[in-house]
């Protein structure tokens, strides 16, 4: 009878201990969420805009450049006859530099800031072609 009382008194230790060890590694895997941490983690934005002239034409075929600040990467776009570009699945943590050329002729760079907390962002470059 006492090894019975032994046998399920460590059959309880070990119980409560494997559901202890499991607990502790499902908090370890799964931090709890961080206040305001959730929504910039997990969304990405989309920059969209278009390149002018000086009398707000379009400009077709201008290229746009975007600068990841962090890597220094760079992705262009080749602009369509309405002068729009797109740039989408950005990363919200990031701050990125955008500028377009024409003619061998640059427009003022513009930035994307990370504290900016839009989804979806709007820029006209605007080229001087005179």
């Amino acid at each position: 009878m006492k090894k019975a009382r032994i046998a399920v008194a460590a059959w309880m230790l070990a119980a409560s201990v494997s559901s202890t060890l499991v607990c502790s590694r499902r908090v370890l895997a799964e931090p709890a969420p961080q206040f305001g941490s959730s929504s910039k983690q997990d969304k990405t934005r989309l920059l969209t805009g278009k390149v002018l002239d000086g009398g707000d034409n379009p400009l077709p075929n201008a290229v746009v450049y975007l600068t990841n600040t962090h890597t220094r990467s760079v992705k262009t776009y080749i602009v369509g006859a309405d002068g729009e570009y797109r740039f989408p699945a950005l990363l919200p943590s990031i701050d990125y530099e955008v500028y377009a050329q024409y003619n061998n002729r640059k427009s003022g760079t513009k930035t994307v800031s990370q504290f900016d907390d839009r989804s979806q962002v709007y820029i006209s470059l605007k080229i001087n072609t005179k």
